[in-house]
């Protein structure tokens, strides 16, 4: 098969090598999915930079957990019904060498959900990390209907999705963005309000915009850069959901304010999710997929032999969206 994989950490050209491996064969309660599509995640950058540095103890690294294809065997104690299945795959390079950059991969019966009806191969390779996020951000501490969600970073990946979760759930959504064009894409997707992060004080907007009201939740992108004005914001018994704090990676916390606040944080991140979290944010996305209630940005499409430069994107930013990468 072809497929990208790297035997060292570093910068993308000088790491990434496009060749042919030996096809993987699925074992039991497995899969084996051809590969239509595969997505890139800022963790996958991460880990090929170095962020984890046992990685390549036992061999080279095929990068992704995010892709979408079709089923084409199946492992013992998998039904074959599920040869021919569309599917989208999350999950493929977590506590693993061989993720989804290549042209098959094989993966556990139940990371490889039946792709929703009229999604294509390109979306359905981003609905794993980013939308399973966004949902458990909202949805982890129970239903939102009726309740003030504030959500930062309303424009990135999981802050576009987390909007669209919270308003198709009953919320009244309260988004930050920090420029014109990400104000109308956090309207777009359903926030009532948006204001400016980059202000200081931003959080006196917030209250403006929600009469003074405190809110009920919040996700959270930074999460130790953005606390001070969070906790004026939010109320007693509260939750905070965060899923990153790069800005301040080792956050020092305000205890006792936060201890009689009554707050509840939650940290969350797609491969800690109970399974029975993971069942329920596939059922939900399989729904919102085939009803239309979920917009979805894949800003670029990239050849596998253009992988290295899908990974400079992820690195600089300056876009919305999915990056993706046909085997």
């Amino acid at each position: 098969m072809k497929a990208a994989w790297y035997e060292q950490f570093g910068a993308p050209d000088d790491v990434l090598t496009v060749g042919e491996l030996e096809d993987p064969k699925p074992g039991p309660g497995e899969v084996l999915v051809r590969l239509k599509a595969s997505s890139v995640n800022p963790s996958d950058v991460k880990k090929r930079a170095g962020s984890f540095p046992n990685l390549l103890d036992d061999g080279y690294v095929i990068p992704h957990s995010d892709g979408a294809g079709v089923i084409e065997s199946v492992g013992e104690g998998v039904s074959g019904d599920r040869v021919g299945d569309e599917v989208w795959v999350y999950q493929a390079q977590y506590g693993r060498r061989f993720g989804t950059a290549a042209e098959l991969v094989t993966v556990g019966n139940e990371r490889a959900p039946l792709l929703p009806e009229g999604v294509t191969h390109e979306v359905g390779a981003c609905l794993g990390i980013a939308v399973m996020t966004a949902h458990r951000c909202v949805f982890a501490d129970g239903p939102v209907a009726g309740q003030t969600i504030l959500i930062t970073g309303g424009a990135g990946r999981v802050g576009h999705y987390a909007i669209q979760w919270a308003h198709n759930g009953g919320a009244r959504v309260i988004a930050t963005a920090s420029n014109d064009q990400d104000r109308q894409a956090c309207t777009e997707a359903g926030a009532d309000a948006v204001v400016n992060h980059r202000e200081e004080n931003w959080s006196a907007e917030v209250q403006a915009a929600t009469d003074g009201q405190l809110v009920d939740r919040v996700v959270e992108v930074e999460f130790g850069a953005n606390l001070s004005e969070v906790l004026k914001l939010a109320r007693i018994g509260a939750t905070i959901a965060t899923y990153s704090s790069t800005q301040d990676p080792q956050p020092k916390l305000p205890f006792y304010q936060m201890m009689y606040m009554d707050l509840k944080i939650r940290l969350v991140i797609v491969y800690a999710m109970p399974e029975e979290a993971k069942r329920g944010a596939i059922a939900d996305i399989d729904e919102a997929c085939r009803t239309g209630k979920l917009q979805h940005r894949v800003a670029h499409v990239l050849g596998l032999d253009e992988i290295a430069k899908a990974h400079v994107l992820i690195e600089s930013g300056g876009f919305r969206g999915c990056v993706v990468v046909r085997p």
